[in-house]
């Protein structure tokens, strides 16, 4: 059992998200880590600050590691309620992957009115920021996704084209939220209009970015276009309100989540050991486990 600071809730956990960076963690990890950064469940015991959800709520929240648990203590500037209708294992995908979305789109400026690329559409915190900037008002959503075959899922997300690289799309654009790093990211930069912000979220190739002199020149209507780095939790400090400002989209079907899988996370384990599913895998645990 954790031993919660004053600050810190505990949370019986009902399911917990896999993400890429736990898969990387896995194979260095010693006997008896703890992994896993997103979950939901239901507070079994406040913060002794009296801050945060009281005891019995459903909430959703991150971890810096230690989710995969049947209980984890977890930091109430780092948690949100539930709304009613959404499920904990639709709400246990959203914590990173949708507030990275978020935060990343608000980094980059307004995008009311202005062409939005998103680079690694299919994968989680792409598929967010393409629901998030047709929300947001762009005039148009690009997805960049290399499988042909999300095309029509990422169409019914709210994007208005989708391409195969950044270099397909049909003019220039005002944002990326890239999150493919190497060619992808010097191919989307080469996309920006004059002022456009791309937004480096994520490094899903493994692969090195290369700018070169000609891709940094300003000229032919290039001038003032930026990199911006990005880090969760980093970015700005009210974690909980954009937290629970998606878990609300995603009760009210605006936002939509996908699950692909379910694994016991006292089963077997087989999909994760594969390390490959086209949506978000959830571990569960039920709610009728006895718990010390």
């Amino acid at each position: 059992m954790p031993r919660p600071r004053d600050s810190e809730a505990l949370v019986d956990v009902r399911a917990s998200s896999v993400n890429p960076t736990d898969l990387s963690f896995i194979q260095g990890a010693s006997d008896g880590a703890v992994l896993g950064y997103e979950l939901a469940g239901v507070v079994r015991q406040a913060a002794a600050d009296g801050s945060g959800p009281a005891a019995g709520e459903r909430v959703a929240g991150m971890v810096m590691g230690g989710a995969w648990a049947e209980t984890a203590a977890v930091p109430v500037a780092q948690l949100g309620k539930l709304p009613a209708g959404l499920d904990v294992e639709e709400a246990a995908t959203l914590p990173i992957s949708a507030v990275s979305a978020l935060r990343a789109l608000r980094s980059a400026g307004p995008v009311l009115g202005r062409r939005v690329m998103v680079t690694g559409a299919s994968g989680s915190v792409g598929a967010f920021a393409t629901q998030l900037g047709a929300i947001g008002g762009a005039s148009e959503v690009i997805a960049v996704a290399r499988d042909p075959q999300a095309g029509q899922r990422l169409l019914g997300l709210g994007a208005t084209e989708v391409v195969t690289s950044p270099t397909a799309a049909r003019g220039l654009v005002d944002t990326v939220i890239e999150n493919v790093g190497g060619t992808t990211l010097t191919e989307a930069f080469g996309q920006l209009a004059a002022g456009g912000t791309l937004v480096s979220v994520g490094r899903a190739s493994g692969a090195d970015i290369v700018l070169s002199a000609e891709d940094l020149q300003g000229d032919g209507g290039r001038a003032g276009r930026s990199v911006r780095t990005f880090f969760m939790p980093d970015e700005s400090p009210d974690f909980v309100a954009d937290l629970e400002y998606v878990l609300r989209l995603a009760a009210a079907r605006s936002l939509r989540t996908r699950v692909e899988h379910r694994e016991e996370m006292l089963g077997d384990l087989s999909r994760l050991r594969a390390g490959a599913w086209p949506g978000k895998l959830v571990l569960t645990l039920p709610p009728t486990r006895s718990r010390p």
